[in-house]
């Protein structure tokens, strides 16, 4: 039995395919088919049952499959453990990151870090929390950056900043001689959103005390852009609410249409979260110092109230 043989397991176990577990795993079909072959003779049992379309995984296999991560995990930390105690950082090292947060914050620290750290070879995905939380877990993410708390048991969160909700209230809307804003004065029914799925809107909705299945009578809009929703509300489809970050880039005719909310000021915590094995952790911390010294600048507010992504 090898650690080679156990990723090519792995790889049909995701894929459910053994040409497509070869490709991904850079070995041509009939190395990986009999590398298989082999741990199944050694072991006297199948892991798979090839008489199915996608391939399955039989009853023994899957106890095989979940060992076969945890080998497969540790082995690696063994290069994490050497890495550690020479001072490397560097290597391969795959983020994820929020649709609502990406923008803003990539052009951010992006330079800084493979400035500070060129060794490393960052691969970043755009992607939804689902799909982080499934990645951080199927290990092919080794972090990620999304609004937490998520309170999932196999994940580590370690917050980088608080970024507080802001109102953009064209000058038709009826709270648009307001100084400041609550999340009182907010109706759910008059605020644009984001399309379902974003965690963002879910936080919005937390916000107004709304259920998510709220009206949207005369329209449903289906946009991941905060730029369409600060166009539809300039249009006077209703106002909308942004992340802090993304406010700074509005020109000043836009801005002046900003509401900030009275303290405690409703925010989201931003967080880079990745699996409890802490695989590949002197990166992890290496990025956590360099984003949270660059946005530490960029966002004063520190009285504010943190309102979670998940819509209890």
């Amino acid at each position: 039995m090898t650690i080679t043989q156990l990723q090519y397991v792995l790889a049909v176990a995701e894929y459910q395919n053994f040409t497509l577990a070869a490709q991904k795993s850079f070995v041509t079909q009939p190395t990986l088919s009999m590398q298989v072959q082999k741990l199944e003779a050694e072991l006297d049992v199948l892991i798979f049952d090839r008489s199915k379309k996608p391939i399955s995984v039989t009853e023994v296999g899957k106890k095989i499959i979940a060992q076969a991560k945890n080998i497969v995990n540790e082995a690696d930390r063994i290069k994490d453990i050497v890495d550690q105690e020479k001072g490397f950082i560097g290597g391969d090292y795959t983020l994820g990151i929020i649709p609502t947060v990406m923008p803003t914050l990539l052009p951010m620290f992006l330079k800084a870090f493979i400035n500070k750290y060129p060794k490393v070879n960052l691969i970043i995905k755009e992607q939804s929390t689902e799909s982080l939380i499934r990645n951080i877990q199927d290990g092919h993410l080794d972090a990620a950056i999304a609004a937490t708390p998520l309170e999932i048991e196999y994940i580590k969160e370690r917050p980088l900043y608080y970024e507080p909700f802001v109102g953009y209230v064209p000058n038709n809307h009826r709270l648009a001689k307001s100084t400041n804003l609550s999340p009182e004065d907010l109706d759910i029914d008059d605020i644009l959103l984001l399309k379902d799925g974003h965690c963002f809107r879910d936080g919005v909705i937390n916000i107004c005390n709304a259920k998510k299945n709220y009206g949207e009578e005369h329209f449903q809009l289906q946009s991941g852009s905060f730029e369409t929703l600060v166009n539809l509300s300039n249009e006077g489809m209703g106002m909308t609410l942004l992340p802090y970050l993304n406010t700074l880039e509005l020109d000043e005719r836009k801005k002046q249409n900003l509401k900030y909310f009275n303290t405690p000021s409703p925010a989201r915590e931003v967080s880079l979260i990745y699996h409890k094995s802490e695989l590949k952790i002197q990166i992890t911390e290496a990025l956590k110092e360099v984003i949270s010294g660059i946005v530490r600048g960029a966002i004063a507010f520190q009285d504010v109230k943190i309102i979670s992504p998940i819509n209890k």
